[in-house]
């Protein structure tokens, strides 16, 4: 039957799908690792994972976690750091390495066909990395002339200060880079931190794409041989102390024409039941463009470009941060705007129609992530992550379908309290 083009179809709001999120499976190689994979897609490409519980937070020395993501792939016993460079691209592939506050994260993304030849190399930087000497010292001018770059930036000073009201400068979260960490590193740092927390017993693997069988077995062939020692990684507790002082600004440029304001107050992880309720109200306060914040302060004040606030879920802890730039002769216009629109969510409850868009905000975002075998993965990557399964993303699924504007505005009343956030204003 032939679709009749001037008939608009029917419009459903995002609230009114069923949500499933796609099944991984879960195969274990032959020296008990854990491999998990998804085939999924229609192009011939895979991603590969390796997640270590390698970030910031299991540090000994400042630093030392993202010099290691750094330097990870730039020489092994038996290649160069060009010779690596040159196998990737041989194949077109493309190898990343990064670490984050709680893990650090080696991917590799591939024509599927390729992967057989690429494992190998891959292997072998994850077991035979020697950080070379003359690679440390590039590493070590670029990040320090980076960094004296960035601290002219008022957003960069400011990011750095509010993490570091928020958990304490001692505290992994809110430890921020200095010059004299980055002088002090040594190749003896990033091999001891390298053979504590990259060590093949403790990594997470998850591979997506075109992939089956075979690719199974490829990922059993190069890492699922070797037997590998038993040393964990280092267990450390962090306490966080609370400032008397909630109020900071900064000059950090006399001439500056912009200041950078962050607000922000720890809030709980994916763990608490607060979490997903909060992803809804943050959402309609300042998580998305048509957020109230956006509304209020960029297209009425016309006080910035761009205001958002943002939860930072972590292994061990969390935050809730506003962040934007505004001209420096309304920062403080600018932060009373903030608190004016928190008083507004605690004050009176959102209406249906408001909430409504919110929802389908949401929701019509998950659906984009569930179409993909990559951004499949990525969410079950972040459950498997946080020792959260399918049962999780189900629960959240209703929160954002059913919660209502009651249960927001005694969400706001419990966690917008004014004297709970610390205040940075960097000019």
């Amino acid at each position: 039957m032939a679709v009749d083009r001037k008939i608009a179809p029917v419009i459903h709001d995002a609230v009114d799908f069923t949500y499933k999120l796609p099944a991984v499976s879960e195969h274990m190689l032959d020296n008990t690792l854990s491999l998990y994979w998804l085939n999924a897609g229609v192009q011939d490409v895979v991603e590969v994972n390796w997640v270590f519980p390698a970030g910031i937070w299991y540090e000994q020395k400042p630093d030392v976690a993202n010099a290691v993501a750094s330097l990870l792939k730039n020489g092994t016993s038996k290649r160069t750091a060009h010779q690596i460079h040159e196998a990737l691209e041989f194949y077109g592939a493309n190898l990343k390495v990064s670490a984050s506050n709680d893990n650090a994260s080696v991917t590799l993304y591939t024509l599927t066909k390729h992967l057989p030849q690429l494992l190998p190399v891959v292997f072998e930087i994850l077991t035979d990395p020697i950080f070379p000497q003359e690679e440390l010292d590039i590493y070590k001018k670029n990040m320090i002339d980076r960094l004296q770059v960035n601290l002219r930036q008022c957003e960069f000073v400011a990011n750095q200060k509010i993490d570091a009201l928020l958990f304490g400068e001692a505290h992994p979260y809110g430890r921020y880079t200095q010059k004299e960490h980055i002088e002090h590193l040594t190749q003896e740092d990033l091999l001891a931190f390298y053979k504590t927390n990259y060590n093949l017993n403790k990594v997470k693997m998850f591979m997506a794409g075109k992939v089956g069988e075979t690719e199974v077995k490829c990922m059993n062939e190069f890492f699922g041989k070797t037997t590998f020692s038993k040393n964990g990684t280092a267990t450390q507790n962090f306490s966080i102390t609370e400032l008397p002082a909630k109020k900071y600004n900064i000059l950090n440029d006399p001439n500056g024409v912009q200041g950078a304001i962050r607000i922000g107050r720890l809030f709980p992880n994916r763990h608490h039941p607060d979490f997903a309720p909060m992803v809804v109200l943050n959402t309609l306060f300042g998580g998305y463009f048509g957020s109230r914040l956006m509304s209020n302060i960029r297209e009425d004040k016309g006080y910035t470009y761009g205001i958002y606030s943002s939860l930072s879920p972590y292994h061990n802890s969390g935050a809730l941060t506003i962040h934007t730039e505004v001209g420096r002769d309304v920062v403080e216009a600018a932060i009373k705007e903030v608190y004016n629109e928190m008083q507004l969510l605690c004050e009176a409850p959102a209406s249906a129609e408001e909430l409504l868009l919110i929802k389908n905000y949401l929701l019509g975002n998950l659906l984009g992530d569930l179409d993909g075998p990559f951004s499949i993965m990525q969410r079950w990557r972040t459950l498997i992550l946080n020792g959260l399964d399918e049962a999780y993303f189900n629960n959240n699924i209703r929160i954002y379908k059913t919660i209502t504007p009651a249960e927001l505005r005694a969400l706001a009343q419990k966690y917008f309290t004014p004297s709970d956030y610390y205040e940075v204003a960097v000019i």
